[in-house]
């Protein structure tokens, strides 16, 4: 692809540390995949969605796995900006 051609050395490195990344370690590949899923749902990557949401399922996901790590991902999403209201509590106090 363009990217690829005009960016040969970054894309290859890329390329290299994405799939380091997702390789079974400590976390096997399907948990890998299903966080992956998670955070782009909160990153709000709908190009990450389609590509994980297959390699999940791939990877021995199940849909309702799958469906229940972007609950959990809502739900850290919407924590945060519970939490964060602590500042504006706080700005309201000055």
């Amino acid at each position: 692809n363009k990217r690829n051609k005009l960016a040969p050395k970054q894309a290859e490195a890329w390329e290299n540390f994405s799939k380091t990344v997702f390789q079974a370690g400590a976390l096997d590949e399907k948990t890998k995949q299903l966080i992956a899923v998670a955070v782009a749902h909160v990153t709000q990557c709908p190009y990450c969605i389609r590509g994980h949401v297959p390699l999940a399922l791939k990877k021995g996901a199940t849909q309702e796995e799958i469906m229940e790590a972007i609950w959990v991902a809502a739900e850290m999403r919407a924590g945060g900006a519970s939490a964060h209201s602590m500042i504006a509590i706080d700005a309201m106090d000055e």
